[in-house]
């Protein structure tokens, strides 16, 4: 065979590979849509989601929120959760300083509360999800 035949072999394969991902994606997608409650904006991990042992549990609530974090049943210290107070965004992991060393492998169980603190009436609420750790 000469060069252009292998040439003409290799763009076929590379088109038929992505022809291949994309109708996977389009055809077969990951999973429904997840419902937040209000005023909660953004969750991650989000719920169902298989995710590796180095993922940080985010939480994006409104400006004026407080938030508390429960992992598996144990309440996290609020000096272990990060928080951005200019666009309301909480985020812990575990390491060697915090209550968990490490995700352990299987589902896991969060709970967040939160409540408005700044700029109107009381807006108490909670949101219990699980993911997985691979």
């Amino acid at each position: 065979m000469n060069s252009r035949r292998y040439r003409q072999i290799l763009i076929w394969s590379i088109a038929s590979l992505v022809g291949l991902v994309v109708a996977v994606v389009i055809f077969n997608p990951l999973g429904e849509d997840a419902v937040l409650p209000r005023p909660l904006e953004q969750v991650f991990p989000l719920p169902g989601d298989i995710v590796v042992r180095q993922t940080a549990i985010e939480v994006d609530l409104p400006v004026g929120y407080s938030l508390e974090l429960e992992v598996d049943g144990i309440t996290i210290p609020r000096a272990e959760i990060g928080f951005t107070p200019a666009t309301g965004r909480y985020l812990w992991q575990p390491g060697p300083a915090t209550l968990f060393e490490l995700w352990g492998a299987g589902d896991h169980e969060v709970t967040i509360y939160w409540e408005r603190v700044s700029g109107g009436g009381p807006d108490p609420g909670q949101f219990t999800w699980t993911f997985r750790i691979m």
